[in-house]
């Protein structure tokens, strides 16, 4: 089973500050810049959760 790093945000829709936070603990995870990245947004566009995967393995879900 792959590991995966999600984040979703402390509000409804995550923050400039959260999207930080992730990308920060994914390179500590020695994730590769090319890894894909999911979202789920909300209706009105705005990214309520990102998700991907920690090292080899697919990128889908």
């Amino acid at each position: 089973m792959a590991l995966s790093l999600t984040f979703s945000g402390e509000g409804k829709d995550m923050t400039f500050d959260e999207l930080e936070e992730f990308v920060k603990q994914a390179r500590e995870g020695n994730v590769q810049g090319d890894r894909n990245v999911y979202a789920e947004l909300s209706t009105s566009g705005k990214i309520k959760e990102l998700k991907l995967r920690l090292g080899e393995g697919r990128d889908d879900y």
